[in-house]
Order: structure tokens, then sequence, then C-alpha cells
């Protein structure tokens, strides 16, 4: 990795020209600081965030990442959670806009340029380089659904695994033995141990594990609906559908409306969630309730401690889920 030193002899500067470029002082030509970003860039240099934060002032700003998943619902009361607790906190927040896809994009560079204090991660996974970049700087960062932990990193998930049993247990109570998986992707860690929890409930209730009754897709309705016309395509279709959002729940069951069906007449469906349009919609959404606003505050009150205190311990927080029923789920025709 390069080292300031190094970043100061490619540009043919001093080192401490760099340190100003680095900490926006305005005492540097915008020529030389055009010469230096370069070299920075072609270097991939990372600035030590830690020792940037031994000199700089708090800046009282929390940075938060989110992977195009702005419109989603369950973003959105997360959001209000994060919203009530920064209130009473003196702390602002701010969206770090990114192209996650640009291989020269530096996550530590971003937050060093917009002086964060943390940082709040949601929708970017594990195979992705930003949450280990923010790990190993030991910038003060929460994950909501991404398992990783540092010296300075901490998460925060729901009871994904025991959820879904919940779901899978339910639905075998009901007759179901034709049961299908609908999911986003599984490097996030609620795709991932949702998927457990189908495939521990199956072993469960001794039902058969079937390859083509597994759809992995996008976390979004059309993500959902693109799943259900594959099943609906089989010649043994599923009589119930488990959904690991209740965004791709609505998918399916728009999908199952679509080809002349109903639910849960013909096959009964199932999110996870329980956002605000889950009783809403018709018929009413059966769904795995985890406290989305509580998340939210959550989140920003571990984040604090961790900004504020440097022997705090990274926590893992799993937040506790329940099975809401309505009427999307009956017994198989």
């Amino acid at each position: 990795m390069a080292s300031i030193t190094d970043v100061a002899k490619h540009a043919g500067v001093s080192v401490t020209t760099v340190s100003k470029v680095i900490n926006n002082y305005t005492d540097v030509s915008e020529k030389t600081r055009k010469k230096v970003n370069e070299s920075i860039r072609l270097l991939r240099y990372e600035p030590n965030v830690v020792a940037r934060g031994l000199v700089k002032k708090r800046s009282w700003t929390i940075g938060i990442l989110l992977h195009n998943i702005m419109t989603n619902p369950f973003v959105s009361e997360m959001m209000s959670g994060m919203q009530k607790a920064l209130a009473s906190s003196g702390y602002d927040l701010l969206h770090l806009s990114a192209d996650f896809n640009d291989p020269d994009y530096s996550v530590i560079r971003h937050c060093s340029s917009r002086n964060v204090d943390g940082m709040v991660v949601f929708g970017i996974g594990r195979d992705n380089r930003i949450p280990m970049d923010l790990v190993k700087a030991e910038l003060p960062t929460m994950f909501v659904d991404t398992d990783l932990i540092g010296r300075r990193a901490g998460y925060i998930t729901a009871d994904n695994r025991n959820g879904i049993l919940m779901v899978m247990e339910h639905l075998h109570e009901l007759g179901h033995r034709k049961i299908a998986f609908v999911s986003g992707y599984l490097g996030y860690v609620a795709g991932r141990t949702r998927f457990e929890g189908y495939q521990q409930g199956l072993r469960q209730f001794q039902l058969p594990y079937y390859s083509n009754y597994v759809e992995i897709s996008n976390f979004d309705m059309a993500g959902g609906y693109n799943a259900m016309q594959n099943l609906l395509k089989l010649p043994d279709r599923p009589t119930a559908v488990v959904c690991t959002s209740d965004v791709m729940a609505l998918g399916v069951m728009n999908a199952v409306a679509d080809a002349g069906l109903t639910v849960p007449g013909d096959v009964s469906v199932v999110g996870f969630d329980n956002t605000a349009f889950a009783s809403i919609v018709k018929p009413g959404l059966t769904t795995v309730s985890q406290n989305i606003f509580s998340i939210g505050e959550r989140v920003i009150n571990q984040l604090i401690e961790l900004v504020e205190n440097p022997d705090y311990s990274p926590p893992v927080l799993v937040e506790p889920v329940e099975l809401i029923i309505r009427e999307s789920t009956s017994a198989p025709r």
C-alpha cells in the first residue's frame, strides 16, 4: 500500500503539501492540488483516517452509504428511526453518493474529503471492497445486514433464520408441502441467513429440497415478479412462496394475479419486514415483522458510541422478529 511519502515523491512535492491537500487546506494552489490528487488516485493511496482524527476536530457529521435502494420502504422506515436518534444527538446525516462500479472510487478518500465522524452502510455486500476498506481504515462504522466486524466496526441485523423458520412452521401447519423460496442476493447476510432458515425448515419438517423451487433475483418488486413467473412455468408448481422481503412478495402477488390465479387460493405468499404497505395490500400480506424504526435508532446510537468512545467494543446486534399472519396464506387446495 502506498504511503504519504510515496505520494509526495510521485507528485514532486513535500509530505506537508500532500497533508494539506488531504486535509483541504486553502493555502495550496489549484495546480498543485490537482497534481497531488492525481498522484493519490494513481497510487491508490488511502489516508489514515485514525491519524487524521487526531489533528482534526469532530465534524458532528455521520455519513451513510446506500446502494440503489432509496425507494425501498425498508430504507424509509430505517431512516425515520435514524433521524429520531440524530435529532437529540447533535449530529447531522450526510448521504454520500458514489459509483460503486468505479474501480477508482475510494470510500476512504470520500469519507476523508467530507470529514465524516462515522459511517452507516446498508445494501452493500461483503463481496464489495467498500465494507472491508472501512473496517481496515478503522473509521467508526455500523453495517446494516452486512455481517462484518472490526476494531471500530459492528453491525445490526434481524433474527432472520428464526423468522423464516416461523414461516415454514406456519405453512407446514396449513398443509403446504411444496414451498418455494424467492430471495435477493445471498451475499447479504439477510438473504443468506433467511435461505438457511428455509433449508432448516425443510429438514425440520422432512420436506424435500428442490433446486428449481429456489429463485434468486433482485431485492425489488420486479425481482419478485420475474421469479414468480419462472415458478409458475414449472410442471409441478409450488403451493406456497416464501419471500425475503415484502417488496419481492408484492411482485410475486402481481405475477400470480397476471397469470389468472389468486392469492391465497392458488398460491400462498409470505413476505419479510412488515413494511407499511403489508397491511394495506389486498389480500393483506402475511409477513415476518422486524422493528425497522428501532434498527435505525439503534444503529445511530451505537455508531455515536463508537465515535465518542475509542474503547467501546463494536456491537453485534440482532433485532427480534415475529410472524404476522394475514390473508395471503391459507391451506392449499
